[in-house]
């Protein structure tokens, strides 16, 4: 899966980050519920049943830790984790 970018910018940063336990590469200091979801599942998971839950820890914000839900956006910094889990509420 290719990394998450923002539009090229001569100030661009490259931003270490743990999702499920693999580490990625983003180019972007904020990244939405949608983008980390998509770095955690290929494919992602759909239907009237599937709940996706994100969590993290060590972001570039207030609160550091906690969740994110459909259409939130976290600050990242080097080292941020994330984990991803969809379920199946059937």
């Amino acid at each position: 899966m290719p990394d998450v970018s923002a539009a090229p910018n001569a100030h661009q940063r490259d931003y270490k980050i743990v999702v499920n336990a693999r580490e990625k590469t983003v180019h972007q200091d904020t990244l939405t519920f949608q983008e980390v979801v998509r770095l955690a599942l290929d494919p992602v998971p759909s239907g009237p049943n599937v709940l996706i839950t994100v969590s993290f820890r060590h972001a570039h914000q207030k609160p550091a830790d906690g969740t994110l839900s459909t259409g939130e956006s976290v600050e990242i910094k080097n080292g941020t984790v994330f984990t991803v889990v969809a379920t199946d509420k059937s």
